[in-house]
């Protein structure tokens, strides 16, 4: 039969019509990705041990064998977190993801949010609990700085939110902001607390539960060293309270907390409802990057982040270049803020280094476009031997990038 009797022949369930559009050439060629030294704010480099476990085999996302990959990582989340909450697990996504799980299964339409500004995270948690028809509050830190615990409190005082967030590792800026005391200071006032730790969780220390801390997430693709789009996050059971209690239901599906803490087995019920297609490759990358995590210690990659930090800014200052962050405790260990240097265009910079040495430093984000350069150190990148590397990298493009006249 010839292709055109079979394509009109009656057999055939519908008309079968030449395709109009060709297989792209494009991917007739074989994929091509460079090495590079990931040295921005995200993502870092992933171990060959990571890299490894993501390409075992693809197993269904309801077999067993992946609940119980599950429950690892919910042991491990459990234990960067500090935290004992039942309500503990990884969202298929990224940060931006579990910012609003956090938001859209705690607010309703209506109720009221304070949000910390210190830098562009606090802004896009702005934007989204809006989006759910908040009314929304911001008290602003000043630049490269943070809030206080008494501007925190008045601010709690005189709008009554239901939810405060506030960016603990602001990546943007580069600033760490202070935690100790404001759990307490939100329960005063019947709020629950939000924090974004995303470029700071492993990098330095953060006790959940005894910081008051009521929801908590980060991603995978920072201190963790996994490939982006799992994000690890906890709710506490003063948390689970005011989600189960809603008068409506939260505005996503996919976030719903009551489907995801059943996906993975946070619930009383005796068996898991199939919610989503669970990413499981990724979930073997979380997993085996919090293995790596327990097997260094939450102590030593605290310590070791803040003594190669410390050793990265007495290089910089030794180059006769500034800190954004002017406070040293105020200074973020795995993301550093530089001031762009005088006379330079930062774009020429970061393009000079990531041509001439495969390396990535970026440039400001929100509010700091324009006024800094950030280097992330974090996970396996945070070393001495990274550091000197991003130093004279530094060095070559101060020497090599024409500076402006103006």
């Amino acid at each position: 039969m010839s292709l055109s009797s079979f394509l009109l022949s009656p057999s055939c369930c519908e008309v079968m019509l030449p395709v109009s559009m060709p297989p792209p050439q494009c991917l007739k060629k074989r994929m091509v990705v460079p090495h590079r030294y990931m040295f921005g704010p995200g993502p870092s480099n992933v171990p060959q041990r990571i890299l490894e476990a993501g390409a075992k085999p693809v197993i269904g996302h309801m077999h067993p064998e992946i609940f119980e990959i599950m429950s690892d990582i919910k042991s491990g989340i459990q234990y960067l977190f500090q935290t004992q909450n039942r309500t503990t697990f990884a969202v298929s996504g990224t940060g931006h993801t579990a910012m609003e799980c956090a938001i859209f299964n705690t607010v309703e339409s209506g109720e009221s949010v304070l949000v910390a500004v210190n830098g562009i995270w606090g802004e896009r948690a702005a934007d989204m609990a809006e989006r759910v028809g908040a009314r929304v509050k911001t008290i602003v830190a000043p630049p490269g700085g943070y809030l206080t615990n008494a501007e925190i409190e008045k601010a709690l005082s005189e709008h009554r939110p239901v939810l405060f967030f506030l960016a603990h590792g602001e990546s943007s800026t580069g600033v760490l902001h202070p935690l100790d005391g404001i759990g307490n200071l939100c329960h005063k006032y019947d709020c629950l607390l939000l924090v974004d730790s995303v470029a700071s969780i492993g990098g330095v220390p953060l006790y959940m539960d005894q910081q008051g801390i009521d929801i908590l997430y980060t991603g995978s693709q920072k201190v963790l060293n996994a490939p982006p789009g799992t994000a690890p996050i906890s709710f506490s059971e003063r948390a689970c309270r005011k989600v189960f209690s809603r008068t409506t239901k939260p505005v996503s599906f996919f976030l719903d907390l009551s489907w995801l803490s059943n996906y993975w087995g946070c619930d009383d019920k005796p068996a898991r409802i199939y919610h989503h297609t669970g990413p499981v490759t990724a979930f073997y990358s979380l997993r085996e990057s919090l293995a790596v995590l327990a097997d260094e210690g939450l102590e030593k990659s605290w310590e070791r982040h803040q003594k190669v930090a410390e050793y990265f800014h007495a290089g910089l200052e030794s180059m006769g270049l500034k800190l954004f962050v002017k406070e040293k405790h105020a200074r973020l260990p795995t993301v550093t803020t530089i001031v762009a240097p005088h006379g330079y265009d930062w774009k020429k910079i970061t393009a000079y280094i990531m041509k001439t040495h495969s390396l990535e430093i970026s440039g400001g984000l929100g509010p700091s476009v324009g006024l800094v350069l950030r280097v992330g150190l974090m996970g396996c990148n945070s070393s001495k031997a990274n550091v000197d590397m991003v130093l004279a990298a530094l060095k070559d493009a101060l020497k090599h990038c024409h500076r402006s006249k103006v």
